[in-house]
């Protein structure tokens, strides 16, 4: 069975696996606050462009999502999303659960305009009732989004100009940006994510590590007393030591960028092959994860040599499916789903 599910299906880079062995003996303090960490925080700086930013690492992305959110906001307050965004339809409620509002924006591609924003923040403001709803006081986007699809430039600098001028975080959940960055229709860069964004976190866990994500505050005044929560909210490794090892062997490795830009590379292949042959997409993804809407029938017969998600009904007859490729998705594996098409 060849497996399209996810992006976080195999283990990790050979490259980490070395490093985590060479190193497995020295004797670090606990709680990433360890000489590979700080060394972790530089590299990433150095790629952020941003040397003044504060960085954090956590054990996962939903721990990631959570704690840079209750660490934000006031208890009535809440964060405005897409609708189908990854904190509203896949965080199993944790954000609620930590006591803050999900306020979800409509969205067909699994993106949110400055327009509604705006929108949104202004009927706030001009609800005579407004201390009797939840305050929006935090903007969040994915980058790629959970449709695969990305903000142009222009998209985010007027997100984040909306932002800055309401006096509200701007934060994007990097879970998939290296795929983002690395897509051909991609005009941002990192260094633009960092200049735009109060906090935004590099993904590792989709992306060739074993486990973990980066947070960076590029506002560091946001970041006061982040430490507190990520230990509050169980985001906090003792053996820190191997998320920093992680992260610095992926950026110096070269491996973050080049392995995401092949993934991204192995799906437009998928999606070329099924495009040659007439099928719709549910959207237009140019990242790793790709959408077609396949006949029931059909489905049925590519689940027997190759694993996928279904991703939303359509009609009586069709299904839109994700098919996800990985920094680590070879060739032999598209070949065969190509050949089976």
């Amino acid at each position: 069975m060849i497996k399209f599910d996810s992006d976080y299906l195999e283990g990790c880079f050979p490259e980490i696996l070395r490093k985590l062995e060479e190193t497995n003996l020295v004797q670090t303090p606990g709680y990433g606050e360890d000489d590979y960490c700080e060394h972790a925080k530089e590299v990433i700086r150095k790629e952020c462009g941003a040397p003044q930013a504060e960085v954090h690492f956590l054990v996962g992305g939903t721990q990631a999502n959570t704690t840079v959110i209750a660490s934000l906001l006031r208890p009535y307050q809440g964060v405005l999303c897409a609708v189908s965004g990854h904190i509203n339809v896949h965080e199993t409620g944790a954000v609620e659960h930590s006591g803050h509002k999900v306020l979800g924006l409509p969205s067909g591609d699994g993106k949110i305009a400055a327009a509604q924003i705006s929108s949104a923040l202004r009927n706030h403001a001009a609800d005579a009732s407004r201390e009797h709803v939840v305050q929006p006081a935090m903007v969040y986007i994915s980058f790629s989004t959970e449709l695969g699809t990305i903000y142009s430039l222009s998209e985010l600098k007027e997100i984040s100009s909306v932002c800055r001028e309401a006096g509200i975080p701007l934060f994007i959940d990097g879970a998939r940006i290296g795929y983002a960055l690395m897509s051909p229709a991609c005009d941002v860069t990192l260094k633009d994510i960092a200049s735009l964004a109060d906090v935004f976190y590099l993904g590792g866990t989709k992306q060739g590590a074993l486990f973990g994500e980066a947070v960076v505050f590029t506002n560091p005044a946001l970041a006061k007393d982040f430490r507190y929560n990520i230990k509050q909210n169980g985001g906090m490794l003792a053996k820190g030591r191997l998320l920093g090892i992680q992260f610095s062997t992926l950026f110096e490795e070269g491996l973050y960028f080049s392995a995401a830009k092949k993934a991204v590379e192995q799906a437009l292949r998928i999606r070329k092959a099924f495009e040659k042959r007439g099928f719709k997409f549910l959207v237009d993804s140019p990242t790793n994860q790709q959408f077609p809407i396949l006949p029931n029938d059909m489905v049925k017969r590519l689940r027997e040599k190759f694993s996928f998600e279904d991703w939303g009904y359509v009609d009586e007859t069709h299904t839109a499916v994700r098919f996800c490729t990985s920094w680590a998705t070879p060739d032999s594996s598209v070949d065969a789903l190509i050949s089976n098409l």
